[in-house]
């Protein structure tokens, strides 16, 4: 039963990886005055933490791996960084929500199973 409790736990840490690209997104799509400024944030904002997630926070052999400390530092500004897209886009209760979910996926399970 614990093995499934880590599986799914590591799927809600996936689907969180996704809900910040989402979040993201939205968040340029919002802000944004005009459509070429909307366009430039909606899709380059995702881009742009697409890229920093594949060089210092993929699981599988990223360009420069980050552990212990800086590891926490990356993953508290890309999945605060969900959050905070989702409350300036005028969302505050489902980005409190993410932050939530997170700290229970990130900083609580994940901690405690070693994962």
């Amino acid at each position: 039963m614990l093995s499934l409790a880590k599986n799914v736990n590591l799927l809600v840490m996936f689907l969180l990886e996704l809900g910040v690209l989402a979040a993201v997104g939205h968040w340029g799509f919002v802000v944004g005055p005009n459509w070429p400024l909307k366009l430039l944030l909606g899709l380059g904002g995702p881009g742009l933490f697409i890229a920093i997630w594949a060089v210092f926070g993929a699981p599988n052999n990223p360009a420069i791996p980050l552990t212990g400390f800086a590891r926490v530092v990356l993953e508290v500004l890309w999945f605060g960084g969900g959050a905070t897209a989702l409350v300036m886009a005028g969302h505050l209760v489902p980005g409190i929500a993410f932050a939530a979910v997170f700290v229970l996926n990130n900083a609580v399970l994940r901690l405690v199973w070693n994962q």
